[in-house]
């Protein structure tokens, strides 16, 4: 996609991969076993660096810049992490990931089937982040 978007991860708060979807047709997905190795490193680093942080209310990790790539995560008031990772190009996408919890609150929190920390299977969720990510372009 022209986005820039490359790929999502949902990390719940115990550090585990519930959610990926990837993006671009240009770039070769990233394999299960290193999605989920990303996911739990991650998901430590933030830990370590929100308590390491000389701050008040620290957050954790909210941006990583390389030359290569850009991840940015949103952390929701209940710990669960959205990460996208992008094209270095992309800046702030602050407001894209409070959007993608928005249609995870509609879409997969209020569907009965949905368990809590478990992998996200829910199509109209897969639908409406694409719509998400076509309309970024």
């Amino acid at each position: 996609m022209p986005s820039g978007c490359l790929t999502l991860f949902v990390i719940n708060k115990a550090g585990g991969l519930v959610y990926t979807r990837h993006f671009s047709q240009d770039v070769p997905p990233i394999k299960l076993n290193d999605c989920l190795r990303l996911a739990s490193t991650f998901h430590s680093m933030h830990a370590i660096a929100g308590r390491l942080t000389p701050v008040k209310q620290p957050t954790g990790i909210e941006v990583v810049e390389t030359d290569t790539f850009r991840m940015q995560c949103f952390q929701t008031p209940t710990g669960i992490k959205f990460l996208m990772l992008s094209e270095p190009r992309v800046t702030n996408l602050d407001a894209l990931l409070r959007q993608v919890y928005a249609v995870y609150s509609d879409y997969v929190l209020k569907n009965p089937f949905y368990e809590l920390d478990m992998p996200i299977q829910c199509e109209l969720f897969n639908k409406h982040v694409d719509a998400l990510i076509a309309n970024k372009a």
